[in-house]
């Protein structure tokens, strides 16, 4: 099999699996009933299930911490490490970033190559348009594993505008586990 064939084929698993964990968002962010059940299949009564991104988007990424190089708060003081949204910064399976939300509302969902999947939780004074800050833990991690870029991401859950501790470690266990859920039939 050929690099490029081998690509092909992660990158695929990488948009079926966030499909997938973008529909936990979404269901979230569609009402505040009780958790979701296991994962079902697509209905084969005609209504198809949609796969894939919403959109693709080329945006300009830099990344930020939680400490006072980027937010002017030291640990200790109110507010450190906590976004917009109310939800704490991390990075891992599902990362926070910070976006316009203009143009991503909060809760949206992003897949970044090479950084991952990240939701935006937060915002930034300087984060206007097409740009997006992604979380790392230090500035030594910013420089060394992102500094600045241009990349093309994909919108695979357009957020509501809320998001919550609950729903985004559902989302990071929707991701793990590689649930898949049928995306609703979007309106054209």
């Amino acid at each position: 099999m050929s690099t490029d064939s081998c690509l092909s084929c992660c990158r695929s698993a990488a948009v079926r699996l966030a499909v997938a964990a973008a529909l936990v968002v979404a269901a979230f962010c569609a009402s505040a009933g009780p958790a979701l059940s296991a994962p079902e299949a697509p209905t084969s009564e005609g209504e198809d299930a949609e796969t894939g991104p919403i959109a693709s988007v080329v945006v300009t990424a830099t990344g930020y911490t939680a400490g006072v190089e980027s937010t002017g708060k030291r640990p200790g003081d109110r507010g450190y490490g906590i976004t917009y949204s109310g939800v704490k910064v991390r990075r891992g399976i599902v990362s926070t970033i910070a976006a316009d939300p203009k143009g991503f509302p909060i809760g949206t969902l992003l897949y970044i190559p090479g950084y991952g999947y990240g939701v935006v939780a937060d915002t930034g004074k300087a984060i206007k348009g097409n740009r997006i800050d992604l979380y790392f833990e230090t500035p030594g991690q910013v420089y060394r594993e992102w500094g600045k870029r241009t990349v093309k991401v994909d919108v695979l859950v357009r957020g509501s505008g809320r998001l919550t501790e609950e729903q985004l470690a559902e989302l990071g266990r929707a991701v793990t586990a590689g649930q898949w859920l049928p995306v609703a039939r979007r309106k054209t």
